[in-house]
């Protein structure tokens, strides 16, 4: 058996396509695993995805909803939002949390990390739960015309098996809270 780490595909060239301050694209003249020349595009992340799945002493839970551009439909979503790849994700965790829902929270739990897109991106998730909770006022971005909702964490899961929620990091974040017996 062959070395699983070992990269089977072959680089003859690269051209970054474009550019800017969230990602770039790059398509590669490549040979592939079988020995064929071909092309293979990249879009590279230049931030984390962070995701935050927040539970009160009650098991409630709180979701932000928003209008997603590139999907032109609404959505249901944990609260998330970008950690710069040299930044500590707690900390753009945290950031995250409070800026979206003006909540902290005392403590912080990695509980998972997902490669989203990974035949077309580089882009890396990580997940957290965070409990022990205080509450302020948030201060979304100009990009961001957020409705906040507090739940119990049931319903969220419920809202995952009805597909009304569909955001992946949201997605797996609740499931994996689910079977991981957090919550009664």
């Amino acid at each position: 058996m062959e070395n699983p780490n070992k990269n089977p595909w072959q680089t003859l060239s690269e051209k970054r396509f474009y550019d800017n301050q969230w990602i770039s694209l790059t398509e590669y003249q490549i040979i592939n695993p079988g020995g064929g020349a071909g092309i293979y595009g990249k879009v590279h992340f230049k931030n984390l995805a962070i995701g935050i799945i927040v539970l009160d002493e009650n098991f409630d839970t709180w979701l932000v909803g928003q209008y997603r551009y590139p999907l032109d439909q609404y959505s249901w979503e944990i609260p998330e939002g970008g950690g710069p790849l040299h930044e500590d994700p707690l900390k753009s965790a945290q950031r995250e949390l409070l800026e979206e829902t003006g909540i902290t929270a005392n403590n912080w739990t990695e509980i998972q990390r997902l490669h989203l897109s990974n035949s077309v991106s580089d882009e890396l998730a990580i997940i957290y739960l965070a409990r022990d909770l205080s509450f302020g006022e948030p201060s979304p971005e100009e990009t961001e015309q957020l409705i906040i909702r507090k739940l119990p964490f049931r319903e969220a899961f419920n809202m995952v098996m009805r597909g009304e929620i569909t955001d992946s990091l949201s997605v797996a974040a609740i499931l994996k809270v689910k079977v991981s017996d957090i919550v009664p």
